[in-house]
């Protein structure tokens, strides 16, 4: 089974829901046959690459709200991320640009690397204040899960994986994704947002059930059964 799941680094609903769906698929009976990759979005394409301010000043101007909503929305948040083991701290994030973050999972995703690179890149923003678009902590990020510092720093200093970045985006523009996180379950079922793990489960059940029908057996000696020597055959 193929599983592609669209999402942003700093994304706090993409990195709940990645829990639960790590959750959900570790309860899931075919688990060992489910491929994941991870497509690239940003919430936000036109971010600079440094942005100056707090994290609740910024979402309560984006979002029309006042900052004390945003910093209860992010309360909310925190609490709801603490239920999957997350430790959120909304407080010393550092907002940037993400396109160079994901040009490096694609990097990553070439060594087998990339649930890894993803799962590194979001816990330092939400959990270690890391900007996404600085480019040594890029690099060192990377670095920590396997990924050489020369291929990274050769992927930042040029326009390598780009184009990957840009044709996630366009697919997820053509089957209408316009929020993350995005399950895309055998290209026939789409699950929208952090769903629970139990509704996740669900989804993996039914694709799985839909691409592996159960046989049909064809009668032995007739309708009626046969049963001989405790053993009965249909």
């Amino acid at each position: 089974m193929q599983v592609e799941i669209w999402s942003d680094i700093v994304c706090p609903w993409c990195y709940i829901g990645k829990r639960r769906f790590e959750t959900a698929l570790a309860e899931f009976a075919h688990r060992d046959d489910v491929t994941v990759t991870w497509r690239s979005f940003e919430l936000d394409p036109n971010t600079p690459k440094v942005v100056d301010g707090d994290l609740a000043s910024r979402l309560a101007a984006k979002y029309g709200m006042t900052r004390d909503q945003a910093l209860a929305n992010q309360a909310r948040l925190t609490r709801l991320a603490a239920d999957e083991g997350l430790e959120f701290r909304f407080e010393d994030a550092r907002a940037g640009n993400t396109f160079d973050g994901h040009r490096l999972i694609h990097l990553a995703g070439e060594k087998g690397l990339q649930d890894a690179a993803k799962e590194r890149l979001m816990k330092a923003y939400f959990e270690e204040g890391v900007r996404p678009s600085d480019p040594a902590a890029l690099v060192a990020l990377l670095a920590e899960v396997g990924v050489p510092a020369a291929e990274s720093e050769a992927v930042l200093a040029g326009d390598a994986h780009a184009d990957d970045v840009r044709a996630d985006e366009a697919l997820a523009a053509q089957f209408g994704i316009s929020g993350v996180p995005f399950f895309v379950l055998d290209r026939k079922y789409g699950l929208s947002g952090a769903q629970p793990p139990e509704a996740i489960l669900a989804a993996l059940e039914q694709a799985w059930s839909e691409s592996h029908p159960a046989p049909v057996l064809t009668p032995v000696g007739g309708d009626a059964p046969i049963c001989e020597d405790a053993v009965c055959e249909i």
